[in-house]
Order: C-alpha cells, then sequence, then structure tokens
C-alpha cells in the first residue's frame, strides 16, 4: 500500500522551490557554468582597419554583417557583441557605422580607429 508520509516533503520541497524567485543565487559547487557569446565580435584591429569613405562590401570584409540594419535607416549599421562569461556580470561592446552615398562616413561606439601608422 502507499504511504503518503515519504511524498508529502518531497511534494513540500518541490512546491517551494517552484516559488522561488531567487533560484539564480543557487550555487552548487563543481557545476560548469557556460559562457555566453552574443553577436559580432569586435576587436581593435578590425576597427583600425576602417577609412573613410569605404564602400559597404569592404566594411562587411573587415567587420562582418552587422547584427542590426535598420530598415528605416539604410545607411545606419549597429555592431553589437554581448559576453557573459558563466557565471560573472554581462560586458557589452557597440559600434555604430554611419554611410553617407553609400561610403563609410563616421565610426562611433566603444571603439575608435587609430590613425594609419607611416610607412616611412
Amino acid at each position: 500500500m502507499f504511504k503518503p508520509t515519504g511524498f508529502l516533503p518531497i511534494l513540500l520541497l518541490t512546491v517551494l522551490a517552484g516559488c522561488s524567485n531567487n533560484l539564480g543565487s543557487l550555487d552548487f559547487p563543481g557545476v560548469y557554468k557556460i559562457s555566453i557569446t552574443q553577436g559580432n565580435v569586435i576587436l581593435q584591429n578590425m576597427v583600425d582597419q576602417l577609412r573613410p569613405g569605404m564602400t559597404k562590401n569592404q566594411v562587411i570584409f573587415v567587420m562582418g554583417t552587422p547584427l542590426v540594419r535598420d530598415p528605416f535607416h539604410q545607411d545606419r549599421w549597429d555592431y553589437v557583441y554581448n559576453f557573459q562569461p558563466g557565471g560573472g556580470a554581462r560586458t557589452q561592446e557597440r559600434i555604430t557605422i554611419l554611410f553617407v552615398d553609400d561610403q563609410l562616413a563616421t565610426v562611433t561606439g566603444d571603439f575608435v580607429p587609430n590613425p594609419p601608422e607611416d610607412l616611412n
């Protein structure tokens, strides 16, 4: 015959765990937490290759396809990179590229292009 006395504590713990709004704070030792990356990887050497007057195809060759292309503003491209190490704080890097007459005009965001080195 079924004895409900062993079942009742398990049911109670399950209900209490389901009602908790702070489940993210449960840290079990030895549990691996994966790192999460989203978006376009943005590196300083990539941004340093950008030059005013580059075409959209040249920018795609250097930076990759933008994460966000606004259908109402075709001349604005946004590159966004999010990284959260396993259990750590999330960081975000952004670059906005503006085109005028299908040529690179400005680059703004967390990275600024360095001036080219002289070849003298």
